[in-house]
């Protein structure tokens, strides 16, 4: 074999080796199974977070064999910039190629599931939204601030409390924060319809007053069958020129809003104390679900004016003082022998 053949042939060698390595590597970071066990794994990519901080992500996951590899894939594919932010979970043997799709096409994204509880707060649901979902707090209660999001005409809200209607919901980790205020405005909207917003004008209140009407019966009983009774109550006290004397309401005042009232918090300086002020606070207190919202709307129609705790779970209901002061004492003996029984 002449010179120049075997210069040839040897060129031909080294070409189909290096092509043959090329090959080899480019399977390697494109289509190379990553295995990992338990399958499957979840993992958070942040907004504006790069290829570099996925690739670390992922490999302190797990997820990853190699992330050089899988760095060069993402800048083969051009996927740097595409990435979009969110709770991610991926099964085993996906390959570089199928997680780089997945991330900047949004295909394996896990929608952590927020149930919103009867009675929460808008500040409560940004909370909650914060650590379930990844939610901006101080955004959502930006969003909370925009009546336009309302959509519902004559609506005199000063601000979405009240209207955010309480369920259980879906969201991409880190969903835009009004995004997440709209949705829970439509499931309001879905319910309050035609009918029921005739009912207000029929009923002579405002929506922000039967709201407001609705978030304190949701805060004095969680008895379905008590609502229209607390209701109808409230709407007696109101025609009567009675102050309210609703204890949610003053516990809206409070810190924390959970322990016992005392005395002294009945004088605390605020429109929303209705133990010092008559009429309805300014706005509704918390965010009403449906049963309390129907209530207010189709409140019973009876002569109550006071009620009470029965230490039971339920209340009893009084048409003068004199009952009401009865029925107190029966309270305060019943708690007294329930925490006899303690020990």
């Amino acid at each position: 074999m002449s010179g120049k053949r075997r210069l040839l042939t040897g060129r031909i060698l080294i070409f189909l080796f290096l092509a043959a390595g090329a090959a080899i590597l480019l399977h390697c970071t494109l289509w190379e199974k990553n295995e990992f066990t338990p399958s499957p794994r979840s993992v958070i990519i942040g907004r504006g977070e790069g290829l570099a901080q996925v690739a670390q992500k992922f490999r302190d996951a797990g997820i990853i064999n190699n992330p050089f590899l899988f760095k060069l894939a993402g800048r083969i594919l051009g996927s740097a910039g595409k990435i979009r932010p969110g709770k991610y979970s991926f099964i085993s043997r996906k390959s570089n190629l199928e997680l780089l799709a997945d991330i900047t096409e949004g295909k394996s994204f896990a929608y952590p599931s927020v149930t919103l509880y009867e009675g929460i707060r808008a500040s409560q649901i940004a909370h909650l939204l914060h650590d379930q979902a990844g939610i901006d707090s101080a955004k959502f209660m930006t969003a909370v601030a925009d009546t336009s999001l309302i959509e519902i005409a004559g609506h005199d809200a000063v601000s979405l409390e009240g209207f955010l209607m309480p369920d259980t919901y879906e969201f991409a980790w880190q969903t835009d924060e009004r995004v997440v205020a709209k949705r829970l405005l439509a499931q309001f909207r879905e319910f309050f319809v035609d009918s029921l917003q005739r009912r207000v004008h029929v009923l002579g209140y405002s929506i922000r007053e039967i709201l407001t009407i609705a978030s304190i019966v949701e805060g004095e009983t969680r008895l379905d069958a008590e609502r229209p009774i607390v209701a109808g109550l409230y709407y007696n006290r109101l025609k009567k020129r009675m102050r309210l004397e609703a204890d949610p309401t003053i516990r809206y005042l409070l810190p924390n809003g959970t322990h016992r009232i005392h005395f002294n918090d009945l004088d605390i300086e605020s429109p929303y104390n209705t133990y010092r002020n008559y009429g309805l606070p300014p706005t509704p207190i918390n965010n009403p679900g449906r049963n309390s919202i129907l209530a207010a709307l189709y409140p019973a129609r009876h002569s109550y004016l006071y009620f009470v705790a029965d230490g039971k779970g339920g209340h009893r209901f009084s048409k003068t003082f004199d009952e009401h002061k009865q029925n107190v004492r029966l309270y305060r003996k019943a708690r007294a022998a329930a925490q006899r029984a303690e020990g």
